[in-house]
């Protein structure tokens, strides 16, 4: 058993992200509504594993098969069809959290691409997710030491996501109420 590796805050994961993100938007064109850097590596001083997740926004349903289709093409690996997780007192309708993932291709720097439909309830998590840690610091190094005592456990990768969404979802519960006082938008 190998466990998570919580690695220590790098300054160079945003450069890591530019030039990953342009590299993306070049394969996928108008097809990306939008590219953002998403998940733990996209917030300042917060440990993650050294991984970047990068979240590509399209339009429609179909779009997602568009994405993986282009990516696949580009040398990505297309994960099995998968959702995210269900986050109590948001719509549970499916459709809210179908997305595709890929992962970067052999030898590349490690990536998590996440594709979702713009206005879903998946969408607006990654992003409210990102923007309230990085304006709550403290509850970024709360969710840092989390994450860091979690990998201590030496957990797979499935039980270790399965440990630590229900502590993502106290984040983002507080985080809605934040962005309906602070006005914010994705």
């Amino acid at each position: 058993m190998t466990g998570i590796v919580i690695a220590r805050p790098d300054e160079t994961w945003p450069a890591q992200y530019q030039k990953t993100a342009y590299a993306i938007g070049g394969v996928l064109g108008e097809l990306a509504q939008r590219i953002d850097h998403v998940g733990s590596t996209a917030v300042p001083g917060l440990p993650a594993k050294d991984v970047l997740d990068i979240q590509v926004t399209v339009g429609t349903e179909p779009e997602l098969d568009d994405v993986a289709e282009r990516m696949v093409a580009a040398d990505w690996e297309l994960r099995p069809p998968r959702r995210d997780h269900p986050v109590p007192g948001l719509p549970a309708d499916d459709l809210q959290w179908v997305k595709r993932m890929l992962v970067e291709p052999m030898y590349r720097r490690r990536v998590n691409l996440h594709v979702r439909v713009a206005g879903r309830a998946n969408q607006r998590y990654a992003l409210l997710f990102r923007d309230y840690l990085r304006n709550h610091p403290d509850t970024a190094r709360a969710y840092g030491a989390f994450k860091q005592h979690a990998a201590a456990l030496r957990l797979e990768l499935g039980d270790y996501t399965d440990l630590k969404d229900p502590v993502c979802d106290l984040i983002y519960l507080p985080a809605e109420d934040w962005a309906a006082r602070t006005g914010w938008a994705a």
